[in-house]
């Protein structure tokens, strides 16, 4: 068997398999399948400062080769999240990525702040969220944004603090570079991309947000893309994410510049998706003839 294990910004991976925000709640319905001690680690679904209803339903549809959500960040809130949900987590032997989102900067730095104990091995950025001092603009959609809430988080906590980025921008890799100036330990990506459906018998949105985030096989040749022009400017590592089903889907986002691969939307259709990937990588590296893990990452071969 090859050696799987990764170190990802100084935090130990048995390997590089980890379960995507927002596709595996806080893990207690998939212990009823398999031991979560066999993933490399779970990214828990996104947290708010206070608790959160999340939108009003339908908020999920469809797609060919993929899914749209508007959930809308339903959550308990950081404090439930640490109070009720962290102890159950830390009964398995795996890291636990903590993802917070907030609607201002401030909203942001508070709840680094409360994790800043080791409530969580990574904080998980995501600033696909809206800055309601901004009009309303994602603070993923700027440098700026970007740069101010990577910095208000460094500043709460020496915990690693990886940003989650959005796709839905002209050119990632400047704002991946802005996160790793502002201090990040790690960048991820990708977040979903905005889609929307029509019910042509209403002629209504199928979504009651109208818009949601596509996710699924549909977005992993964006995904691998953006993964690859990431780490071309970047020295810091990357967690790849974005319709990874399989294995060779693993590999080949390792290939790009991955150091960490994760399974999101898989994990609905089945719920053993995360575990047989990991075998399947394994395989894999067998099958090839390679050592380790590690020897994958940023391994394309430039034509």
């Amino acid at each position: 068997m090859a050696d799987l294990k990764v170190n990802f910004a100084g935090v130990e991976f048995k390997n590089p398999i980890v379960t995507a925000s927002g596709t595996f709640g806080f893990g207690r319905e998939y212990a009823e399948y398999y031991d979560l001690s066999k993933l490399g680690g779970i990214c828990v679904k996104g947290l708010t400062l206070k608790p959160r209803e999340g939108n009003n339903p339908p908020r999920i549809a469809e797609t060919p080769s993929g899914i749209l959500n508007s959930v809308g960040l339903q959550n308990p809130g950081i404090d439930a999240f640490i109070t009720d949900e962290l102890p159950a987590l830390r009964k398995f032997d795996t890291v636990v990525i903590a993802n917070i989102s907030g609607n201002t900067v401030e909203e942001y730095a508070e709840m680094a702040e409360k994790l800043a104990d080791g409530n969580a091995d990574i904080i998980e950025v995501n600033v696909s969220c809206p800055n309601v001092k901004a009009g309303g603009m994602a603070f993923g959609t700027s440098i700026e944004g970007v740069t101010a809430v990577t910095k208000a988080v460094r500043e709460k906590t020496k915990i690693p603090v990886m940003v989650k980025l959005s796709p839905n921008v002209t050119d990632i890799a400047s704002i991946a570079k802005a996160a790793e100036d502002a201090g990040a330990d790690a960048i991820s990506l990708i977040n979903t991309l905005l889609g929307m459906r029509i019910d042509i018998q209403s002629r209504k949105p199928i979504l009651n947000n109208n818009v949601g985030g596509l996710s699924g096989p549909a977005v992993f040749p964006i995904a691998v893309r953006m993964v690859w022009q990431v780490a071309s400017q970047v020295k810091i590592p990357i967690f790849g994410m974005g319709g990874v089903e399989s294995g060779n889907d693993a590999a080949e986002m390792m290939l790009a510049g991955a150091s960490l691969v994760g399974v999101g939307t898989a994990c609905f259709h089945n719920p053993y998706a995360p575990v047989e990937i990991i075998s399947q990588l394994d395989k894999y590296l067998d099958d090839n003839d390679i050592i380790s893990a590690k020897e994958l990452t940023g391994k394309v071969v430039p034509v």
